[in-house]
């Protein structure tokens, strides 16, 4: 079993990096939708950044295959999600995102409800289960895919609505987790026929009889997709641990009934595994769905002025137009996606400019407009020819 632990503990670390990485890249990178399939793995493929990050969740896949081989499905969700803790240490030193209040007291309620379910597996009474019927598989499978891909549309036309507040990404991470429970019960069941004790020629054709493999290629490509467009507009600090909590939940619960590994004969122990089940998706259900708006600058907070200050005169200058080398630039950053902006050149109004979401910003006398309703989406014309001009600009 300890073996499984530290496999376990491994692909923790190997996770936790290749999302914070491949946040990290997708910040350089033209805006991704999930609607453009192929063109997402296109851009994706000339980020050498990125690849390194994909290398590393792909070990870590290799990893949770170990796991599953020694320890209980609900014990092994317990270990992973501890590597949410490495994951914020990182998105906070790497990325520089840091949680509200509100969410790290979510993250909390996550993360002993997951301790719960883990401390209702009592060693030397679980059961490792090498395989299911597939049928039943698929009953809990099929259901879950369909939900996440219809949940993640959903969210997808709200957030490309004008004027909309900009969401934190609980949506996306509730969709991405579904698919992902998904993959990981079909890890599950991957991990069971390649243990079978057969010769390696049986093996695989036990395994290419069974839905595993199809259900892992169709969450790989369609979790990549999805997860690195919401990733690249949301914080990887909330959109992975809420991703995370959903798949270990969803495994935790429903793979330990499709693999027949059976529920503690403790009422204690299975009011823990219920009892943390129910927490978990009651903090999922509490926590904020958009991005508190930034707050306006002092000089401009709304109202009349007060009745013994008249408002003063302006002077008589106008203000200096920012420059490529202005200081500010560098502290500036997109209030949806929290990336870095380019300033445009002067003929082209001054403007700072998003490429990976094609929206430009306004410079009014110098002051930056970054409120998320002030960016106005460029055409795709635009968008190429803006970048052509910031790449001159900048050589």
């Amino acid at each position: 079993m300890w073996w499984g632990v530290g496999a376990a503990l491994v692909a923790n670390a190997l996770y936790s990096v290749g999302f914070v990485v491949e946040k990290r890249a997708l910040g350089s990178l033209p805006a991704l939708s999930a609607d453009r399939p192929l063109r997402v793995v296109r851009v994706l493929a000339t980020s050498p950044l990125w690849i390194v990050g994909a290398l590393a969740l792909a070990a870590g896949f290799v990893a949770q295959l170990v796991v599953y081989r020694a320890l209980p499905i609900a014990a092994a969700q317990g270990i992973f999600v501890s590597g949410l803790v490495l994951l914020l240490l990182l998105s906070s030193a790497v990325l520089g995102e840091e949680a509200t209040g509100r969410e790290r007291y979510a993250l909390g309620g996550v993360l002993l409800a997951l301790l719960m379910v883990v401390g209702s597996v009592r060693e030397g009474e679980d059961v490792v289960s090498g395989g299911a019927p597939w049928t039943l598989v698929l009953l809990v499978c099929l259901p879950a895919l369909a939900a996440g891909v219809w949940l993640y549309v959903r969210v997808e036309s709200r957030a490309t609505k004008r004027h909309r507040v900009p969401t934190s990404g609980i949506g996306y991470g509730v969709a991405v987790g579904l698919l992902y429970g998904v993959s990981s019960l079909a890890i599950k069941g991957t991990s069971g026929r390649l243990t079978t004790g057969a010769g390696p020629a049986e093996a695989a054709l036990s395994l290419l009889g069974s839905p595993y493999p199809y259900l892992l290629l169709f969450t790989s490509v369609a979790g990549l997709v999805m997860s690195q467009a919401a990733l690249q507009r949301c914080r990887a600090s909330l959109i992975v641990p809420v991703c995370t909590t959903v798949t270990c939940v969803f495994t935790a619960v429903l793979g330990t009934l499709a693999f027949g590994e059976s529920l503690p004969d403790d009422p204690l122990l299975v009011a823990l595994r219920v009892g943390g089940t129910a927490l978990a998706l009651s903090v999922l259900l509490a926590m904020p769905r958009h991005d508190p708006p930034p707050a306006a600058p002092p000089d401009h907070r709304p109202g009349p002025y007060p009745t013994d200050a008249p408002p003063s005169t302006p002077p008589d200058t106008e203000e200096p137009a920012m420059t490529p080398d202005d200081p500010l630039l560098a502290l500036l950053a997109c209030p949806l996606d929290k990336g870095s902006l380019s300033l445009l050149p002067e003929d082209e109004g001054g403007a700072l400019y998003n490429p990976r979401l094609r929206l430009r910003y306004p410079v009014v006398d110098g002051v930056p407009q970054l409120l998320p309703s002030s960016g106005r989406k460029v055409s795709a014309d635009d968008h190429e020819r803006l970048l052509a001009r910031i790449e001159v600009a900048a050589g």
